[in-house]
Formats: C-alpha cells, sequence, structure tokens
C-alpha cells in the first residue's frame, strides 16, 4: 500500500477533515529531546503551539492503518492542525451490530456471579471515561465467553469527544453514529429491531458506543493555567522580566509581572465559570432511570447511562426527559421540544409506520433517517410530557443515537469547539508585531555592531541587544489592548448586558448584518386574535371583534373555529399550537378527550368532542315539549365529534378536519389554512369578488389572515371510510366561511431598534423555527421587510425518480394582477446607480429550513446569491441556523445573532457576536447575555462594539509609537554610546505610558449608531498613513534635537565637573562613578529625554480620537488630567530644574537658551502631528477612503463619490489609488451585488423553476439552469 496516503474524513460534512499516518521515531524522538533541552524547554512550547510541527519531528510518515499518531488538518478556510493518538481495544468482533448468539450461552440472571455486565461499575469504555480498575475486563469476559469468535483488534482514536473507528471495508476511519448506519427500511426497523437487545449484545455494542453521557468535564484549575500561560505574549513577557531583572531594572519589570497576573486571573476566572455553566446544564438530565425490553420479553430497568442503539426502551406514561435520540414504535408521545425549535408548543409524535413491502405512494417503505422521521423520533433533551397507549400497549421507542451522537450532544460539541472566529484586527495585530520585530532586529544587529566596535564586555552586549527587542515589541501590550475593552465590558455590564468572551466586543463593532428569532426576541410569545371577517352568500360582512356570540354559536364558521385544529389536554390543561389555542379560546367552547378506556375500545379512533358553553346555546322555546324526544336532547346538548383530523401541513399550508353533530347522519370537513389556498379549493361562487382586495389590506397591514371553509360530506361516507379516505377527496367543492385576522404583537422596542439599524446600513435577517407566513408577516409588521417590497419564496425540491434537484419561485402576498416583474427591474436599475447608501432593493428572498439543506447540497452557488437578499428564514432547525451565519459569514458579512432560546445556541456561539435575551441555555453558549428581553441591547452592544475597535486603534497606535519612539531614543543613544537611564525608562513606562494608555480607553461610546463603520483592520490605509507619518515626524524632532545639541556653541563632553548653567556643582563626584560607566548622564540624553516624552504625550492626544463612535477626549476627564498633569510636570522640570528630581531621572542641566529651543522644537513638532492626523488624514483621506468604502444596506455599493469641495480630479485619483488601489469591493458580498445588478436573469422571475444540472467534467460542482 502507498505510503503517502491521506484520507478524507467526513467528507462532504462541515467537519470535513484530511487525515495523515504516522508512526513514533524512536532516534527522532531522542533528537527533538535532546533540542529541547538545548533549547531550555524553549522548543517544546514551539511544538505545543504547533501540533504538525511535533508530529513531523518525532513521526515517520505510514498508512492510516497502522498508523499509531494521525495528523488531522481542518478543509475550512482556517486550515487548523490536530494530532490525536491512535488507540486499540480487543473486541469479539468488529462490527457492533453483529449478533454474537451462540449456542454456548447460557442466559444469566443479573444476581448470578458469572454475569458481571449488570453492575453499572464494570461499564466498558474503550478510551477510558471512566476510572475503574475494571476498565477493558468487560471485553475479556466477552471473549471468554465467546470463546468461538477470534479477539479483534478495533484501531480508533477519538478527536472533540467523537470516535472515528477504522474501517478494513472502506480504508479509512468512520464515525459510528448509531441505528442509522445499517440504512434499514421503517419495516425492518419494526420486524427486526423492536424486540429489544439481550445482555450480552447490549455490553457488546456498548465497547463501541461507549456510555450514553454528554460528559462535559470541567479543566482543573491547574490545567487552564498552563494553557493560559503557555500563550506566545506572556512567554514573551517572562523573558523581557528575566532580562530586566539581569540588568537590574526590577520595578517595571514587578509592574508588568502584576498586570499579568491580573490578567490571567480574569481570563482563568472566565473560563472556569463557562466550563461549570455547561457542566451544569448538560448534567441536569443525563443521568435517569429507564426500563428496557429485553429479547425475552422481559422489561428491565437499568440506568440511562448504559443505553445502546438498538436497546428498546419504554416510555413511562407520566412522562419523562429523554436520555437519547429514539424512535417510536408503538403509541404516541407528547413532547416538549423547546429545547430544540425554541418554540414551547407541545408536539404529537406518533409511531413509526410499518408499511407492507412494495407499498406505492406515502406508504411506500422508505429508510430510516432522524431528519426524515422526525415526527416519529423524540429528541434527546426534550420533554416527553405524557404518552398514549392503545388497548393495554406500552408506549415503545428504540434507541437510534446516544451520547454526543445525538442531537443534543452535536449541540453541546458545537458549544465546546467552536469553529475560531476569523477577525482582521488580531490577524493585523500579529502581522504589525511582526514588523515591529523587523525594526527590532535591525535594532539588535545594530547595537551588538556599535557594542563590539565599542570594545563593551559580552554581557552588556547581550543585556543591551536583547533590551532593543524589549523596547520594540512592548510587553505591556496585551494589558494595554486589553484595557479598553475591560472598560467596555463594564460599561456593558451597567446597561445589563453581561459578556463572558471579551475579546468579541471589538468584533461586535464590525457588525453589519444582525440575524434575529423571531418568537419572544422580535415578538412577544404566541398570537392574539384581532378579529373575524365571515362570508355568506359569496360577499363579506363587516369584520367582527370575535365570534364570542349568541347568534353564531350554532353558525359553520364557528364550528370550525371549534373544531379544526390539533389541540389536546395535558393534566386538565389545553395545549397545542398557540394559533389554534387562541382561536379555539375566541369561542369559548370547550373541549373533552376520550380517556384512555374509551379509547382502547375504539381501536386507536380517538373521538374528540367540543361543545359551547351553555350560557351562549340560545334558550328553548316553551313548545319544545310538543318536540320529538330526541330532537329536544339534541338541541340541548349541541356537541360535535371530531372523527379525523388531516394535520397541517406546510407543502399544503393546511389542515382539515372530519367532523360530526351529535345526532347528524351526515359529516362535515373543515378546512383552514393560507387563504389563496384555501379560496382555491371553494366554490368559484361562495368566494367573494373583492376577496384578493380584503386580503392585501390585512396582509400589508402585517396581519397574519387565516382562511375557513366547509363541505356536507356524502351520507354514504361512513365513519371506516372516512378513516381511510385520501385528504384530496375532502378538501374539494367547499363553502368559503371568511377569515380569521390574528396578531403576532411585536415587543414595544422592536420596530424603532430595526429602524435605528437601517438607518445605520445594518442589514436585518429574520430566522425562526416558526412558520414560513408567520414570519413574512412579522417581518413586514416590524419593518424589517417595507411594505412596498416583493418577497420572493424559494422551494427546492431534492432529486426525486431522476429527477435533479429543484427551485420552485414564486412571489408571496402579492395578489394583484400587475407585473411585478418590470417594477422589480426598474427598481433593481435605480438602486445600482444611487448614491445613497440608504436605498433598498424592491426584493427579499424567503425559504424554508427543508429548502435551504437542498439549496446548501445542490445549489451552492446559487446559496450566496440568495443569502444576499434573503430575510425571512423559517421553519429553521438549530444546525441549519448555524449553518446560515457560517453561509453569511462566507460573503464576508460580520453577523451578529440575537435570540432567546436553546435552539439558537449554535449560531449564537457561532457567530461574530451572539446576544441571548434568556438566561437559561442559551446563555451559556452566547458571548452576551442581556438581562433586558428585548433587542434594544442590540444596537448598546454595536455601539459599545465600535468604541471599544476604535479605542483598540488608538492603543495599538500609541503603543507601536511609544516603543518606536523609545526605539529611536535609544538607537540614536546608542551610537555615542549611552542610554536611557533605569530610572528615566521607569518614568516613560509607567508615570507617561501606564497611565495615559488606562486613561485614553475610558471614552465611552457615542450615543448614536451612525452609518460608517469603522475599519477591521490594522492594516488599512488610513491608520498605516497615521503611524507612518507619525514615526517619520518623531523621527525627525529626535534626529534634529540629537545633531542641533552638538551643534550648539556651548556643548562639551559631559563630567561631573562640567557646569554649562553656570551653577556651581554640589555633586559629589565619587557618587557618579559607576554612572559614568553606563554614561548615562550627558546633553544627547537630556535634551532627548525631553523631547520624547513630550511627543508620547502628543501621539496620545492627536490619536484619542471621540466622534463619530467615541465620546470626545474632553468628556474623558481622568485623560485629561492626566495629560495636563504630565504636560505641566515635564514643563515644571524643564524650565525650573530641582536637583533632586534632577538626580533621579539621572537628566543635567542645559543652559536657559536650549531649553526655550527645545521648547520651540516640542510646539513645532505638536502642530505638524496635529495638523497631519486632523487635516489630511481626517479631512481628505478618511473621508475619501471611506465613502468608497460605505456600506449599503443590502450591500450595493454606490458608485464613485465626487471629490471633496474644490479638490482637483487628479489629486482625488492619485489618494484613492493610494488608499484603495482596488477598483472592485473588498468584501465578497459588494462584489456578488455588483455582479447581479448586471444580471437581467436576477431575482428568478415568478413561477419559474430553477434546476441543478451536473456539469459533465465534473460530476460535484452544479450549472444553474433556468427553465420557465
Amino acid at each position: 500500500m502507498e505510503k503517502e496516503d491521506l484520507k478524507v474524513l467526513n467528507k462532504g460534512e462541515e467537519e470535513e477533515m484530511e487525515l495523515q499516518g504516522y508512526r513514533l521515531c524512536r532516534w527522532r524522538l531522542a533528537l527533538v529531546g535532546l533540542a529541547v533541552l538545548c533549547t531550555g524547554g524553549f522548543l517544546l512550547l514551539v511544538l505545543y503551539w504547533m501540533p504538525e510541527w511535533c508530529v513531523k519531528s518525532t513521526c515517520t510518515r505510514t498508512t492510516a492503518r497502522d498508523a499509531e499518531v494521525v495528523l488531522l488538518r481542518s478543509t475550512d478556510e482556517f486550515r487548523r492542525w490536530f494530532l490525536a493518538r491512535v488507540r486499540v481495544m480487543l473486541a469479539p468482533g468488529s462490527n457492533p451490530f453483529h449478533s454474537l448468539e451462540t449456542q454456548t450461552t447460557s442466559p444469566c440472571s443479573p444476581s448470578s456471579p458469572s454475569c458481571p455486565f449488570s453492575s453499572p461499575a464494570s461499564t466498558p469504555l474503550a478510551n477510558g471515561h471512566t476510572p475503574h480498575p475494571s476498565d477493558g475486563s468487560p471485553a475479556q469476559e466477552l471473549i471468554r465467553r465467546f470463546a468461538d469468535y477470534q479477539p479483534k483488534q478495533i484501531r480508533y482514536f477519538t478527536f472533540h469527544s467523537t470516535k472515528y473507528y477504522w474501517n478494513d471495508e472502506v480504508q479509512n476511519f468512520e464515525v459510528l453514529i448509531g441505528l442509522e448506519d445499517l440504512q434499514i427500511n421503517c419495516s425492518t426497523l419494526h420486524s427486526e429491531h423492536s424486540a429489544g437487545l439481550t445482555r450480552n449484545q447490549q455490553e457488546y455494542r456498548r465497547l463501541f458506543f461507549g456510555v450514553n453521557e454528554i460528559a462535559v468535564k470541567v479543566p482543573s484549575v491547574f490545567k487552564l493555567l498552563i494553557k493560559e500561560v503557555l500563550n506566545p505574549f506572556y512567554i514573551f513577557q517572562l523573558f523581557s522580566v528575566i532580562l530586566w531583572s539581569a540588568d537590574e531594572y526590577y520595578y517595571y519589570a514587578v509592574a508588568i509581572v502584576f498586570m499579568s497576573v491580573i490578567s490571567i486571573a480574569t481570563s482563568l476566572y472566565t473560563i472556569k465559570k463557562q466550563y461549570v455553566m455547561l457542566h451544569d446544564m448538560v448534567a441536569a438530565h443525563s443521568i435517569v432511570r429507564v426500563s428496557v425490553c429485553r429479547a425475552n420479553n422481559d422489561i428491565e430497568e437499568i440506568l440511562s447511562t448504559d443505553l445502546v442503539p438498538g436497546d428498546v426502551m419504554v416510555i413511562p406514561s407520566n412522562g419523562t426527559i429523554m436520555p437519547c435520540d429514539a424512535v417510536l414504535v408503538s403509541g404516541t408521545c407528547i413532547v416538549n421540544e423547546s429545547m430544540l425549535t425554541g418554540e414551547s408548543v407541545p408536539v404529537t409524535k406518533t409511531n413509526l409506520p410499518n408499511p407492507v413491502p412494495g407499498g406505492r405512494g406515502e406508504e411506500a417503505d422508505s429508510a430510516y433517517n432522524t431528519e426524515d422521521h422526525k415526527r416519529h423520533t423524540l429528541f434527546c433533551g426534550t420533554n416527553v410530557i405524557q404518552t398514549r397507549f392503545y388497548t393495554g400497549e406500552l408506549v415503545k421507542a428504540v434507541v437510534v443515537r446516544t451520547g454526543f451522537g445525538t442531537a443534543k450532544g452535536q449541540l453541546v460539541r458545537s458549544i465546546l469547539y467552536p469553529k475560531p472566529t476569523d477577525f482582521k484586527l488580531y490577524r493585523d495585530a500579529y502581522l504589525f508585531l511582526l514588523c515591529l520585530v523587523a525594526v527590532a532586529g535591525i535594532g539588535f544587529v545594530y547595537s551588538i555592531v556599535l557594542s563590539i566596535m565599542n570594545k563593551s564586555p559580552a554581557k552588556t552586549i547581550i543585556i543591551e541587544s536583547l533590551d532593543i527587542i524589549t523596547i520594540t515589541v512592548p510587553p505591556a501590550l496585551p494589558a494595554a489592548m486589553t484595557a479598553g475593552i475591560v472598560y467596555a465590558q463594564r460599561r456593558l455590564k451597567n446597561i445589563g448586558i453581561f459578556c463572558i468572551s471579551p475579546q468579541r466586543i471589538n468584533i461586535c463593532g464590525q457588525i453589519n448584518l444582525v440575524c434575529f428569532d423571531k418568537t419572544g426576541t422580535l415578538t412577544e410569545d404566541g398570537l392574539d386574535l384581532w378579529g373575524v371577517q365571515r362570508v355568506e352568500n359569496g360577499s363579506f360582512h363587516l369584520s367582527e371583534e370575535n365570534a364570542y356570540k349568541e347568534s353564531l354559536v350554532k353558525s359553520q364558521f364557528v364550528a370550525c373555529m371549534a373544531t379544526c385544529h390539533s389541540l389536546t389536554k395535558i393534566e386538565g390543561q389545553l395545549s397545542g399550537d398557540p394559533l389554534d389555542l387562541k382561536m379555539f379560546e375566541a369561542t369559548g367552547w370547550i373541549l373533552e378527550e376520550a380517556t384512555e378506556e374509551e379509547t382502547s375500545l375504539h381501536n386507536r379512533i380517538m373521538p374528540t368532542v367540543v361543545q359551547p358553553p351553555k350560557q351562549l346555546l340560545p334558550p328553548e322555546p316553551a313548545s319544545s315539549q310538543e318536540h320529538d324526544m330526541e330532537l329536544y336532547e339534541l338541541s340541548s346538548a349541541y356537541e360535535i365529534g371530531i372523527v379525523r383530523q388531516f394535520p397541517f401541513s406546510s407543502a399544503l399550508q393546511r389542515m382539515s378536519v372530519v367532523a360530526r353533530l351529535l345526532g347528524e347522519k351526515r359529516m362535515d370537513a373543515y378546512t383552514k389554512g393560507a387563504p389563496e389556498v384555501v379560496a382555491s379549493l371553494c366554490k368559484k361562487e361562495t368566494v367573494p369578488e373583492n376577496f384578493a382586495g380584503v386580503l392585501e389590506g390585512y396582509t400589508k397591514q402585517g396581519f397574519r389572515v387565516i382562511a375557513l371553509a366547509h363541505r356536507r360530506l356524502e351520507s354514504k361516507l361512513t365513519w371506516h371510510k372516512v378513516q381511510n379516505i385520501n385528504r384530496d377527496h375532502i378538501e374539494t367543492n367547499m363553502e368559503f366561511l371568511g377569515l380569521i385576522i390574528m396578531q403576532n404583537k411585536l415587543k414595544a422596542e422592536t420596530p424603532g431598534v430595526l429602524h435605528d439599524l437601517h438607518q445605520a446600513n445594518i442589514r436585518t435577517v429574520m430566522v425562526t423555527g416558526d412558520n414560513m407566513l408567520t414570519a413574512i408577516s412579522v417581518a413586514r409588521d416590524c419593518g424589517m421587510i417595507p411594505p412596498q417590497d416583493t418577497v420572493i419564496i424559494a422551494d427546492a425540491l431534492p432529486p426525486h425518480d431522476g429527477q435533479a434537484a429543484k427551485i420552485i419561485w414564486r412571489y408571496a402576498d402579492k395578489p394583484s394582477k400587475t407585473s411585478r416583474l418590470e417594477e422589480v427591474n426598474i427598481s433593481l436599475e435605480d438602486v445600482c446607480h444611487a448614491d445613497e447608501p440608504k436605498t433598498q432593493e424592491l426584493y427579499h428572498f424567503a425559504m424554508n429550513g427543508k429548502s435551504f439543506s437542498v439549496i446548501t447540497e445542490h445549489f451552492p452557488d446559487m446559496l450566496q446569491k440568495l443569502v444576499l437578499h434573503g430575510t425571512v428564514f423559517a421553519r429553521m432547525a438549530p444546525d441549519q441556523k448555524t449553518q446560515l451565519i457560517e453561509a453569511l459569514q462566507g460573503v464576508d458579512y460580520f453577523v451578529g445573532m440575537c435570540g432567546d432560546g436553546a435552539n439558537d445556541c449554535g449560531a449564537l456561539k457561532r457567530a461574530h457576536g451572539g446576544i441571548s435575551l434568556s438566561e437559561l441555555e442559551a446563555s451559556v453558549a452566547s458571548p452576551f447575555t442581556s438581562r433586558t428581553p428585548n433587542i434594544s441591547c442590540v444596537p448598546s452592544l454595536i455601539r459599545e462594539g465600535r468604541a471599544a475597535l476604535i479605542t483598540s486603534f488608538c492603543v495599538f497606535k500609541f503603543m507601536a509609537l511609544y516603543s518606536i519612539i523609545q526605539y529611536i531614543s535609544v538607537t540614536l543613544l546608542y551610537s555615542i554610546p549611552s542610554n536611557l537611564g533605569d530610572f528615566q525608562f521607569l518614568f516613560i513606562d509607567i508615570a507617561i505610558i501606564l497611565l495615559i494608555v488606562f486613561t485614553m480607553s475610558l471614552n465611552p461610546a457615542w450615543k448614536v449608531l451612525v452609518s460608517r463603520r469603522p475599519p477591521s483592520g490594522l492594516i488599512s490605509g488610513p491608520l498605516l498613513f497615521s503611524v507612518l507619518t507619525q514615526i517619520l515626524i518623531c523621527l525627525g524632532f529626535q534626529t534634529i534635537t540629537f545633531l542641533w545639541v552638538r551643534q550648539q556653541p556651548w556643548y562639551t563632553i559631559w563630567t561631573p565637573l562640567t557646569d554649562v548653567c553656570n551653577q556651581s556643582s554640589h555633586i559629589n563626584v565619587s557618587d557618579n562613578i559607576e554612572v559614568d560607566d553606563h554614561n548615562i548622564k550627558n546633553y544627547e540624553n537630556t535634551s532627548l529625554f525631553y523631547v520624547s516624552s513630550f511627543q508620547y504625550l502628543i501621539v496620545a492626544v492627536v490619536f484619542s480620537k471621540g466622534k463619530p463612535f467615541r465620546q470626545p477626549s474632553y468628556k474623558n476627564w481622568p485623560f485629561v488630567l492626566s495629560a495636563l498633569s504630565l504636560y505641566f510636570f515635564l514643563l515644571f522640570i524643564m524650565f525650573h530644574p530641582i536637583e533632586t528630581i534632577d538626580e533621579f531621572l539621572q537628566i543635567v542641566c542645559v543652559p536657559f537658551e536650549w531649553r526655550v529651543k527645545l521648547f520651540l522644537i516640542i510646539l513645532v513638532n505638536a502642530a505638524v502631528s496635529v495638523v497631519v492626523e486632523t487635516f489630511i488624514l481626517d479631512i481628505v483621506l478618511w473621508k475619501l477612503v471611506f465613502s468608497r468604502d460605505k456600506q449599503g444596506s443590502f450591500g450595493i455599493t454606490p458608485a464613485d463619490p465626487t471629490p471633496q469641495g474644490g479638490m482637483d480630479l487628479r489629486a482625488y485619483k492619485c489618494l484613492s489609488w493610494l488608499c484603495c488601489p482596488r477598483k472592485t469591493p473588498k468584501a465578497r458580498y459588494m462584489h456578488l451585488a455588483q455582479e447581479l445588478s448586471v444580471d437581467p436573469d436576477w431575482p428568478p422571475k415568478p413561477t419559474t423553476t430553477t434546476e441543478a444540472k451536473p456539469r459533465p467534467e465534473n460530476g460535484s460542482t452544479y450549472q444553474i439552469m433556468i427553465n420557465s
């Protein structure tokens, strides 16, 4: 077999990785060990930071099959490296689903000593999750008991809480998911897997699948400390501290150590707290006692941790929290899936159909999978509220997935192992540091050469040359950068936003698109009935507030409202879809369900009965005695029994019921659903002529409209015939009854916040688990989709019966007959040539979760175009929400996510800035949690993010300038040879730098969100221009000072006896012999010290920007006070020397006229710095560059701006070429928007279909074919 084989794991999935096999090599290990000793352990650190170097330096390549170590590399844009040890376990077989039953096996009771598996303590766990000494013995025991089986070596490795097993057939490592690996049909699942496993089979499978537990280990503080301290920055700080201690510069070393300890301690506390929260959330329901069916029909109680795929679990009648994913094979369950969907609506789960082999249509036998059969699947972590069973049957479910393989396990994995969030600021910071390191390298060589020429001792050469590196790359940088973030975190806390990932605050400053969950985030929970509008004789009545009236009690309209729903009673409380609940409550009727005894008689037919309250029924006339007794009973007991339900189908957009009025022979069919759909099923003459207009009137106001219809069924349709009839026979030739108008009340703050975000050119998107029509209605209501805009619904269908996947385009709630197409095209044309970025396109895409997954799989190129204008994403599963966030990030959006349910966890974690409105599950995953339960926290977070980002830029620029200014001073002084004194360094580093850095970060955020965004990286035109010009100015003025002082007529080589100030010296010569050795005291040093000290303060003031992202600096009192105090102090010691201060700072007395000249140099320096930064950069360059970089609300780039004022065109072109040479926009979404603006086939026209066709040269990509 070829040695260099490269395997691909999880092909085509989100966690796709390349795998290479390696074998440990002893001589390489020995060499690396020697190198680690020689480098004092530094090489070990490098290998810890670089897993690929570690593997390649200690191992040799081998085949994946024989590997002892595997090197993994992600195939996403981050291309991260990981390593994992391959382990070997012995098992009686290689396939967990093979049967091991042999004739020799004797059944044993749990109490029998020969049966070691009945005790949970001996649970075999291949990867050592349990620390029992008996670990592994169960496998040995199984091998001993199944002597006929040859023990097999199973090779596997664990990565991100998932086990990958070697599969000889495919010659690759594979994940064992669960029962779905077998790809079994529904009928096979019933016939072969519904009896249960023997105890031996369960033990054997547990070897492979491990314990059914989502184990979140909380690392010890020591482990976290080691991981945190082994950060390159902290290692560099350690190096600096050791160097300064060797140079007897203890004060600053202590200050740096103190700051680092505080920084590490806060970081550890935050990380530990996150782990504990996640552990508590998962552990709450992870271990329960469950009943399982054994193969011999026994029922045994075991711990949920012992469950394996294939076990048959009995669901208790009083409900439980599911410890695994399981499929119902008998009975019905009512489940609260809010953990997954965020909608706390009880869902009815029915048993998996058991089709007859060879069945057709809906009854065809298909392979079971959790996605297609989710109506029959109970998911881990969801709450089974109650169960229903018939004729004494138990409610049973076959375990499908366990542990981290379950839906909840995947959610926890996405929180534990998130993808890194790529942020340009941090990448640029490292690039910037590399530039500083390069500058330091030049200084390093320069100082060594100078020291050798000056014949300095070896110790001095080493310390001085290494000192240049610590000067150029400031060790206080991490603390300085953190300061702004800490202040922002504190300000956020004051407005009720808590942050567990402070680094994300900066990234929030870049957000230009926010995804909102709907229920509980944009809206209050649930819908309210606004009114009803009945139809009689083909025309509308006036709208009425409710249907709770005596006159309507026996009308078909109210009968439809009372029967056409899927409500059920749970512990005496009505429960079900909120829309159904509101509709039923509006009638005031009473629902009565059959008891279990009655149900068992009817054999699965559940006659639910509804009846109006007695007070609504009209009083009986006095002549009632003369009536037939039976009729009297009927009129006094007005009851309707629901005979059959056709559940709501999102594809059909309707639900129907067949009901019978007590005492009537004929049955009635009632339908409710989307108005257009229901109207199309009705007789033309019963639908009012103004139907479209009335409907449009309501939808434009943002109401959710439901239509009702009715039909008397033929008398030949008996009870039993109805149970087997197809719904198409029922839902036809109906009579239109009227409309119900529902209102999904928005939270009061929602429209205002969304308006503010649109004003700031921040795009908004709705991503919800709720239904599409409600979502579109709410999007219109809150201003996310303006009333005049078109909504294009993308319905994607997967490949079926040899047909390719296709997308059917339809335009939502635009029933007017005018051609929508011309309107769209004209409006797009206008948008593309508009200079105003706030102009919005007139179309938005909407799609549901199923369509989204089909488009992701079969139309990857189309997905990017759709997310560019996609505004409503409905019925989205938790993992689809995360995929949407990634798709938006894939076109270079900075995405914020605001949600409140556990179903938003993955998306909240993945987004650049996730903010949770709930303090429950979501807050564990979310970087931010808001105490205010509405979206007003979103603009506040973005404003604080922008302020923190600008603060980071200010601090970074200031720290870069500080190190370069000090570097210039030191390199100039090395040439004479001299240096800055320890206390001069200390004064600069602590009194000036730390004080200024920690106060310049205190500017609060600007009051409003402006439409401009701060730059995302340090490597951008204006920022580089700013830093480079200030470096040149400082270099120029320091060099002038250094050369000019030596030209002064009074200048001479300074000695303790020199007296250029005409003062008799009181200094004792003997005290200064040591100082003279270092040659600290001289005129060059003193002059440069004065000038450079002022330069630090000048750049601090110049860089400390205010509007439009931060409050102006003059409002930052601590900063103003610090800067003025330092200016005053420096001017004071310059013009009024005090001997003790001069002695402490090792500065010498210079003539008064030179001090005046120094003051003039400082004034000119300040003036030049301010003019360059404020006038040239802010007024000319900044406006030019940022007018090109404005972000349109939907990613449309405005045309080139007109040059400012009277600026001539050539200067404009030259400057714009310097600052942004690219004509095409940098962000991918802008680029796409430009392309689409000239595409005649975009947006797709109504009632057209887009098909996916495989290209002949490459079967995996698709060409889009548009067929009308």
